[in-house]
């Protein structure tokens, strides 16, 4: 791969799209009910378990994500630490708010075969999504950044090894809210969708989905004026 890095201004650009881009359609797929990412997934669980609006048990686990990665790394990235805070911050914001408006519109309501088709289209939205700010790689959402993190610093590259030992930990707390509430969210089609199709679609987005954006660098210098 060729080592270059956008301008700035591009990779801010794309971060910002790709953000709103995977909140929408993370908002989407919850207001479906038809399955979503198994963080996601969890989150949505807790929230019904403490009654709650969604945003808040996704930006508090994801403050605590943002801890975990820090110790992962076995040193203080301030870069990574406050750039991690600002997106999860924006992006449990913006979950929150299109949650609500999807369920204005009556998305919990429609045929299932529809909620189906808009699940996965959702789904396909929001790996779109990370495929942008991915690449833009100035910072991302800190659940990505633990496979990333675990992925090159402890499993050799294997990413297979690292999103199962991810995705773990919000299956241990879907079964806790379970146990607790005796119903289960965010849990469908969509998650299966998500299980085996998030790197494949994400990989598509890569390929064939703003050809401008390249794999950048995290450090941001040098940046092509």
């Amino acid at each position: 791969m060729e080592e270059k890095n956008d301008s700035l201004s591009l990779r801010i650009t794309a971060l910002i799209v790709g953000l709103l881009i995977n909140a929408i359609a993370n908002g989407l797929t919850v207001s479906t009910n038809m399955g979503t990412s198994p963080w996601t997934a969890s989150e949505v669980n807790l929230a019904h378990l403490f009654n709650i609006p969604v945003g808040l048990p996704i930006l508090i686990v994801g403050i605590l994500t943002i801890i975990v990665n820090q110790i992962l790394l076995k040193h203080f990235d301030k870069i990574r630490f406050f750039g991690e805070l600002l997106f999860i911050t924006c992006f449990s914001y913006f979950v929150n708010i299109f949650v609500d408006f999807f369920d204005r519109l009556g998305i919990p309501d429609l045929p299932v075969w529809l909620k189906i088709i808009l699940c996965f289209s959702g789904i396909f939205s929001f790996c779109c999504g990370i495929s942008f700010y991915q690449r833009a790689n100035l910072f991302m959402h800190p659940n990505d950044d633990t496979t990333n993190i675990l992925r090159f610093e402890y499993f050799k590259g294997n990413v297979v090894k690292a999103q199962l030992v991810n995705f773990s930990v919000p299956t241990l707390i879907i079964v806790i809210c379970v146990l607790f509430t005796h119903k289960v969210y965010s849990i469908n089609v969509g998650t299966i969708l998500c299980l085996f199709a998030n790197g494949p679609l994400i990989n598509f987005a890569d390929k064939y989905l703003w050809h401008s954006l390249h794999h950048n660098f995290r450090i941001i210098k040098p940046i092509r004026k």
